[in-house]
């Protein structure tokens, strides 16, 4: 017999001989257990909206071949949807809850005793020095009181070759009408060498916008004189405790009274310059420099002090 017939006969005996092995080995299984049943539906009709995904042992599947694109997740039921109402409602508060949680206030029990300040500045103490001499000057105020209602004190005057020129001393009541503003009424004694007089006084003083420092006062005396002052001063912050503060000041008169060296009309314009430097908030000296003019009838009864300009040099503190 040849080769190629031999071949093919041997490989059919050797698949029969191993055909009764293969048949013993599967002889425990139940092979009809892996076949569909014959009413199934094919897999593409499976309708999972209606499978209770909460019974499947989802350990046991094999996700890796499962098309998760394909699935409708808006359909499965994750699990119990959250309650929109509380179990137990929350009641409405009644009046009686509400008394309970804002009990009346005692009458005066919140209110607090006016607080008392005060303050002390001597805005100008300095000594002068001019061609018509040399002397020394002053100004101050200061007031006691709340932040509304506060009784002023004012002072200024001047004393040339040892001689009290001038001097002054107010006594005002003063209200804020606003953040920024005091209305004062009160009465100013002049003290000079040869008499003395009392004025009537009211004005207005506080912070004008870009903090221009203001004040104007009006003031009425015997004799039915009128007299009114105005004075403005800013400052300049060239560094923080180098500060430079320009000054202007006028007096007008309403009538002429020579025995007083008061002439009608404008009497005197005061500007200085004075360059202070503060140690601290409470403590400044200062050099500068003053220009005095009269004009009308006032130059006239002062002569040749009419015009002085004047170096100064002071200090500038409060308390």
């Amino acid at each position: 017999m040849s080769r190629s017939l031999l071949a093919p006969s041997l490989l059919t005996l050797g698949l029969l001989a191993a055909l009764p092995t293969f048949a013993q080995s599967h002889a425990g299984h139940d092979m009809t257990a892996h076949a569909p049943p014959a009413d199934a539906t094919p897999a593409a009709d499976v309708d999972h909206s209606k499978m209770d995904h909460s019974k499947m042992d989802h350990g046991a599947m094999d996700h890796s071949t499962m098309d998760h694109g394909a699935m409708d997740h808006s359909t499965m039921g994750h699990g119990t949807p959250a309650p929109t109402q509380p179990r137990e409602p929350i009641p409405a508060p009644t009046d009686a809850d509400r008394a309970a949680a804002f009990p009346p206030i005692a009458h005066g029990a919140m209110e607090h005793p006016p607080e008392i300040h005060s303050l002390l500045l001597i805005d100008r103490l300095e000594h002068w020095d001019g061609k018509n001499g040399n002397g020394q000057a002053w100004e101050a105020s200061g007031w006691i009181g709340g932040n509304i209602n506060r009784l002023w004190l004012r002072t200024d005057g001047e004393r040339s070759e040892g001689r009290t020129e001038s001097s002054g001393v107010e006594a005002l009541y003063g209200r804020a009408i606003s953040p920024w503003w005091d209305v004062l009424v009160g009465v100013r004694q002049d003290f000079r060498p040869a008499d003395s007089r009392t004025w009537a006084a009211i004005g207005i003083q506080g912070l004008a916008p870009y903090k221009f420092e203001s004040s104007a006062t009006l003031y009425a005396g015997s004799g039915g004189q009128l007299m009114a002052k105005a004075e403005i001063e800013y400052d300049v912050l060239l560094t923080n405790r180098l500060i430079l503060q320009p000054l202007l000041e006028a007096t007008v008169a309403s009538k002429d009274e020579p025995e007083h060296g008061i002439g009608r009309g404008l009497n005197k314009v005061e500007a200085g310059l004075r360059l202070r430097y503060e140690f601290n908030r409470r403590f400044a000296p200062y050099i500068g420099i003053s220009h005095e003019r009269a004009f009308g009838d006032t130059a006239d009864y002062a002569g040749d002090h009419a015009r002085d300009t004047r170096w100064v040099a002071g200090i500038r503190m409060w308390f």
